[in-house]
């Protein structure tokens, strides 16, 4: 553990240290953010806070947008091994549009529906991050939450939801609740699949934990031994053997190579939570009532 937390440090550092040489080519306030944009030789990135390198939204190659950067949007890629080819994909949480411009080159007939809260955000990832648009990925500037609740009274779904907001201290703590869960879940097709961007070192991993699987019974997890980042993966009717039954390995990892994604690597760091259940059974879920994230998640 000590080792791992060593490890953990000299990469903020590292991190800190390569921001502290950018150059702030955009900077703003928005009603949600201190939003600034850095280029640091070829690396371009996205920070909502000046405090911490962890606030780092999205980052991109100039010379290679199409490589993947931080580990947590490769790890994302894991949930094409539960749904290798999702029709209609919902974003919450933009940042630069990294995902939803990958998803764009892999799955150009896909749709894809993007919804973040910050306008400012949204011109940024256009401006600066080659953020795509067109017939077939739409954005929305609106809540993620409220954004559920309306594509649930017109009756739509998606086979892919991908929760990715993040306020800059956390997750916003209105996207964690057990309320939301079953929100999300009802939106998701028959074979549809969740993916939520979450910290392995949080304090919050038992109470969204212990609040995933009350409302999705057990689910995977794929973490990353270089830094925090974990993704939890749920699907609407629960996962069996038949989920990887027309996952063809060997072409998907093809498939996702350009983009410095190893799927191999990350189908064996799958830990599905049936076989390794790693907090209490007596863990209180988050809820509308009680979803004090701040105070949970304070140091």
């Amino acid at each position: 553990m000590f080792k791992l937390l060593w490890v953990l440090w000299v990469l903020c550092l590292l991190l800190n240290m390569s921001f502290a040489h950018a150059k702030v080519i955009h900077k703003e306030r928005s009603l949600y953010h201190n939003i600034l944009v850095t280029d640091d030789g070829d690396l371009r990135c996205l920070k909502f806070n000046v405090k911490s390198a962890h606030t780092q939204q999205s980052c991109f190659l100039k010379s290679q947008p199409n490589k993947l950067v931080f580990n947590y949007t490769k790890l994302l890629m894991s949930g094409l091994l539960l749904n290798p080819e999702p029709k209609r994909i919902l974003i919450i949480g933009l940042g630069g549009g990294t995902m939803s411009n990958t998803l764009m080159q892999l799955y150009p007939q896909s749709h894809i529906d993007n919804v973040e809260i910050d306008q400012a955000v949204i011109k940024v990832a256009r401006d600066y991050f080659g953020f795509v648009e067109n017939n077939q990925i739409k954005t929305y500037q609106q809540d993620g939450r409220i954004f559920i609740k309306r594509a649930l009274l017109k009756k739509q779904s998606y086979d892919w939801i991908i929760l990715d907001a993040f306020n800059g201290d956390y997750i916003p703590e209105h996207l964690m609740t057990q309320e939301f869960l079953q929100e999300a879940k009802a939106l998701l097709s028959e074979k549809g699949i969740l993916s939520s961007n979450t910290f392995s070192l949080s304090k919050l991993y038992a109470y969204e934990s212990a609040t995933y699987k009350a409302v999705f019974g057990n689910f995977f997890q794929v973490s990353s031994i270089a830094n925090s980042n974990r993704i939890i993966m749920v699907s609407k009717n629960g996962f069996t053997h038949h989920n990887f039954d027309s996952i063809n390995l060997n072409a998907l990892n093809n498939k996702l190579a350009p983009y410095d994604v190893d799927i191999k690597l990350l189908h064996r760091r799958m830990i599905n939570t049936k076989n390794k259940q790693s907090w209490s059974e007596h863990t209180r879920l988050l809820t509308d009532q009680y979803s004090p994230a701040n105070l949970l998640n304070a140091n």
